[in-house]
């Protein structure tokens, strides 16, 4: 087993590994940026390392963290989520140094990096794909060619693309004239790559994806699946495991592809695939070869810990279940509780937490790196909190989400929070009922009234007469 590992991240995600390297005896070694001086992942882990004044440069910066990482006597780098997590580079590098990556190999991370490779692969393995191009397209004459044959609406994808970015739906020959140059810009600003390619448009799936984990000895097992529908432009919000849309047929039938494209590739370590659903027709859409932001829920419903898994497998050791041994129990959700407005286009609101209190009770988790009198920095990720609840039926997860969101008091920036609290209450949410377009279809949740605590009241209405008294 390690000794020690450097964790190539910040925030959550970093705080989340830090916790699963202390239970299992680890020591745990955390870098970080001017901006982060003062974050939980710096003060939790056992070791830190200054990488730098600029927020992102240093966070980007393989080379780097892999010499950090072997000065300071890590055997292991454990990459996170975002950042360099799919970096096939970063998993070279580490390689050649002798610092294992807590990941698949360079060459996975490439080929299912490489959209137009991945559908080749799961062609190859049989596993169902949407209509599309085989290969990238070669320019707008053959993507009007190709949108002719398969029909409109289609979907322009950047080939290296990831996290909703570098992606367009197009209903029309006129939209596609359009779309395709604006695609072409921002896969190339956003990935370095001009490459795109075209997917027929699969109208108001579900979005399902399906955890996998798989060894070095070749054992690749699923953790079942989760329900991503709920998200507004291809960014997710709430996230829910399982999914309540499934039958049981269907349920086996998405775990049993998840792992024949995980074997199909090679796969080693934690990833997801994901698919959209049409009724009952499976369509996958591309595969994850990293930890999930969602993968909590998938903790609480099945009991195993995915990071904890992720470890001992980089590490050599066999995975610690088989299949028959994974159940799961109960539903869960997760709340990405994001520094935005939502009732103002969902614009980010960094700033100064002054006052934050974490709700509990049974079925409650949060894993957070915020703290009361911190600073939200403007440079990352607007997400500061994930909200997880666990109950044993449906309609129970719904009232503990709603409690825990109520519970929840986060002051000094605008949250999300009370935009997920009018969608628990909606009857279409309620009846497990809802595909990706949920959240463009329903507007009507933005103009809710919001809550507001007595206290704040309060302060409000105090300041506002010490101002009019000119104190």
């Amino acid at each position: 087993m390690f000794k020690k590992v450097l964790i190539a991240n910040r925030g959550e995600i970093a705080v989340r590994i830090v916790r699963a390297c202390a239970e299992m005896g680890i020591r745990s070694a955390a870098i970080y940026t001017e901006p982060d001086r003062y974050a939980l992942h710096v003060k939790r882990a056992d070791e830190a390392y200054f990488i730098g004044d600029e927020p992102l440069s240093g966070y980007l910066d393989a080379r780097r963290i892999v010499n950090i990482a072997v000065e300071t006597g890590c055997d292991a780098i454990h990459p996170g989520y975002g950042f360099l997590s799919e970096n096939a580079e970063f998993s070279r590098i580490c390689s050649e140094r002798g610092v294992a990556f807590i990941g698949p190999s360079g060459d996975v991370i490439s080929r299912m990096g490489d959209k137009t490779a991945a559908r080749a692969s799961m062609i190859a393995a049989g596993v169902p794909v949407t209509p599309g191009t085989e290969g990238n397209l070669s320019g707008l004459d053959e993507a009007l060619t190709v949108a002719d044959e398969i029909g409109y609406p289609v979907m322009l994808k950047a080939t290296s693309g990831g996290g909703g970015r570098g992606i367009r739906r197009c209903d029309s020959a006129e939209e596609l004239r359009q779309q395709y140059p604006r695609v072409i810009s921002e896969a190339t600003k956003a990935f370095g790559s001009a490459e795109v390619f075209m997917e027929k448009c699969i109208v108001d799936p579900r979005h399902i994806e399906v955890q996998i984990l798989a060894d070095k000895q070749g054992n690749a097992i699923h953790l079942y699946e989760r329900d991503c529908s709920i998200q507004r432009r291809n960014q997710k919000l709430i996230e829910i495991a399982p999914s309540p849309q499934l039958t049981p047929e269907l349920r086996a039938y998405v775990g049993d592809l998840a792992v024949r494209a995980a074997k199909a590739v090679g796969y080693e370590n934690a990833g997801t695939v994901e698919f959209l659903l049409s009724g009952n027709e499976v369509y996958f859409m591309e595969m994850n070869t990293r930890v999930q932001v969602e993968h909590t829920i998938t903790e609480q419903i099945t009991g195993v810990d995915i990071v904890r898994e992720q470890i001992r497998i980089a590490s050599g050791l066999p995975l610690s279940y088989r299949q028959q041994d994974i159940q799961f129990r109960g539903y869960a959700l997760q709340f990405r509780i994001n520094a935005e407005d939502p009732k103002n286009n969902f614009m980010p609101s960094f700033g100064k937490i002054t006052r934050y209190y974490a709700p509990g009770g049974p079925g409650v988790r949060t894993d957070t790196a915020i703290y009361t009198g911190y600073t939200i920095p403007p440079y990352f990720d607007s997400m500061c909190l994930k909200l997880i609840v666990w109950a044993l039926n449906w309609e129970d997860v719904l009232d503990r989400g709603a409690r825990a969101l109520e519970d929840m008091k986060l002051q000094g920036v605008k949250t999300t929070a009370s935009y997920y609290e009018e969608i628990l209450k909606h009857p279409e949410f309620r009846a497990g009922s809802f595909t990706t377009s949920f959240v463009p279809n329903h507007p009507e949740l933005l103009n809710y009234s919001e809550k507001r605590h007595p206290s704040e009241i309060a302060l409000a209405i105090a300041t506002a007469l010490a101002a009019h008294a000119g104190l």
